[in-house]
């Protein structure tokens, strides 16, 4: 028995295109269609929606990360919080103490 290969998935406007042409499918099908989906050990076909739905975010130049382009680091940003713990001391955020300058390395 032949071994089924996993497909070179569809992105940019080849993407899009594909997906218009199959608007009376469901999100499941459109995204098999488009080649985002593996074949298991036992040859099953698993649809990878979540890459499919950012190949096409990424396809439409959106960006929900804030970045225009991939450049840059990630990561948190910046904590400006005062808590009062139980304790009752209080617990200043990193950001306000890199600011007044008294940020404290252990």
């Amino acid at each position: 028995m032949a071994k089924k290969k996993n497909p070179e998935p569809l992105c940019g406007a080849d993407l899009i295109k594909k997906v218009k042409e199959l608007d009376h499918l469901s999100k499941e099908e459109k995204a098999r269609e488009c080649g985002y989906y593996t074949v298991t050990k036992n040859g099953v076909d698993r649809v990878n929606m979540m890459k499919f739905l950012n190949a096409l975010i990424d396809a439409e130049g959106i960006h929900l990360d804030g970045r225009q382009n991939g450049n840059g680091r990630g990561g948190r940003s910046a904590s400006y919080k005062i808590s009062v713990q139980s304790n009752h001391n209080l617990l200043i955020g990193s950001a306000y103490t890199k600011q007044m300058g008294c940020a404290v390395r252990f």
